[in-house]
């Protein structure tokens, strides 16, 4: 027998941290079965309840569930994430599919209006590549990165369009390669993981790709990774560190939070923190040559910069991103169809190198932002926007 998760009392974040770890490890059993026809073994449901158990049973104060940090201190997290895809996967698991999409129906205002319209988006279509971004678009939001463990039902879904209707699948997120295959639960090789916005890729045969970075760049990157840890070591700034996208090393990029999606920092807090950020990076490049920074308003993206003919210094995009794993991966996105899928602005150039090499690539956006899915079917009359990530998994899942 498998190794399970039994009912704990969580006291730390580092006891928290460590039963989500356990969490994948039980989902990885659930959809290796499911998608290989086999039945799902009995202790894991019983695992999965065991988990939302001990995830409701911590103290709440305030809307936010506490925990120790040590020392005397405490902090207060938003779980809804972690609770809510445990609930649907326990509902998935013990339901069976059919009322598990009936309750996403119920849930979601226009579900089956627009998984109807998804489907008939990509009906027919002989897909060669599938470009997605992951949290936000095939993945719910979650309050921090490392605890967004994919659900059970998510994996499957994803699993079985990758398997049925595209050749080459990807999921290409600005996430580090080690922290995007360690909240994964899709069984090994049916995808191709892309991070750092596409500079490193995990193949499916286990290999990783990487886009050369010169040793100046990285002699660069290295001092900034080393005042970036020191400053967060500070007992002022060490919160950013435990919020959304903490601090997270990239291959040619580094991003470190100040602000969740629940706004757990207060504003001017938050706002000086990136005036500390942005001082920091022109003490390091008082000459713009090596990072450029992007503010998500949630985190501070400093990033390499790359050398691009007739645009001269430029920070590297998603859009470079889809143009090196092109190259390395052979995914010939100018010989058929692709799907591009995101949920931001920065998920744009995916799209629009996508259609500079072919025009009939296909588009599916989560927003509910009318600026971005303007621009989005502005770029293409085959774009569907939807509103929910669960909706777009369910157009894959169900096509």
């Amino acid at each position: 027998m498998m190794a399970g998760i039994d009912l704990v009392e969580l006291k730390t974040l580092k006891d928290f941290y460590a039963l989500m770890a356990a969490s994948r490890e039980v989902r990885r059993r659930a959809v290796a079965d499911l998608v290989g026809g086999r039945p799902v073994d009995g202790d894991i449901t019983a695992s999965l309840s065991n988990l939302l158990a001990s995830l409701e049973a911590v103290e709440e104060i305030d809307g936010r569930k506490r925990l120790s940090l040590g020392g005397g201190r405490t902090i207060g997290l938003d779980m809804s994430y972690e609770i809510d895809e445990a609930r649907k996967d326990i509902f998935y698991l013990e339901e069976g599919e059919e009322t598990f999409l009936e309750m996403l129906g119920d849930f979601h205002p226009g579900f089956d209006d627009h998984v109807d319209r998804g489907r008939e988006l990509l009906r027919g279509v002989d897909l060669n590549c599938l470009v997605s971004d992951r949290d936000g678009t095939v993945n719910n939001y979650c309050a921090r990165y490392l605890t967004s463990i994919q659900s059970v039902y998510n994996a499957v879904f994803l699993t079985r369009f990758a398997r049925a209707h595209v050749r080459r699948p990807v999921i290409l997120t600005s996430a580090p390669l080690d922290g995007l295959v360690r909240i994964s639960v899709s069984p090994d090789g049916e995808f191709y993981y892309a991070a750092s916005k596409g500079r490193e890729c995990l193949d499916r045969e286990g290999g990783v790709r990487r886009l050369a970075i010169s040793p100046e760049k990285q002699e660069a990157m290295d001092g900034l990774n080393a005042r970036l840890t020191e400053l967060t070591g500070r007992p002022e700034y060490e919160k950013f560190t435990l919020i959304g996208s903490g601090l997270q090393f990239k291959f040619g990029q580094s991003t470190v939070a100040r602000q969740d999606i629940n706004g757990s920092i207060d504003k001017a807090e938050s706002e000086g923190f990136l005036a500390v950020l942005e001082s920091l990076t022109a003490e390091l490049d008082p000459g713009a040559r090596n990072f450029r920074i992007e503010d998500t308003g949630l985190d501070v993206e400093i990033i390499l910069t790359v050398e691009t003919e007739g645009e001269g210094l430029k920070d590297f995009d998603k859009g470079d991103g889809v143009k090196f794993l092109d190259s390395e991966l052979g995914l010939s996105l100018a010989d058929g169809a692709s799907l591009i899928c995101g949920d931001t602005a920065s998920d744009v150039p995916m799209l629009e190198t996508a259609l500079g090499l072919s025009p009939d690539a296909r588009a599916i956006f989560v927003t509910e932002k009318k600026e971005l899915a303007e621009r989005v079917t502005g770029l293409t009359d085959a774009a569907l926007i939807v509103p929910e990530p669960d909706m777009l998994v369910a157009i894959l899942g169900t096509l």
